[in-house]
């Protein structure tokens, strides 16, 4: 029972590790880019929801591959 519960510790740890990456990078990209695309986005502008989703998975492929690798 011991290891199940050293895997199930380890694995919420490296999520909760990924998230706070993850929130970080966002934050980054916020402060860096000029425009505010949570307000395009809800004033109705197509492209800024694209923009937006697009560096949401690019993020995300980075943390994983980050994490992934030994």
């Amino acid at each position: 029972m011991m290891p199940f519960l050293q895997k199930l510790g380890e694995t919420i740890a490296w999520s909760v590790v990924s998230v706070l990456i993850f929130y970080g990078c966002l934050r980054l990209f916020d402060k860096l880019d000029p425009i505010d695309y949570r307000e395009e986005i809800r004033n109705g502008n197509l492209a800024a929801g694209v923009i937006m989703s697009s560096v949401v998975l690019a993020i995300t492929a980075i943390v994983i591959s980050v994490l992934l690798t030994p």
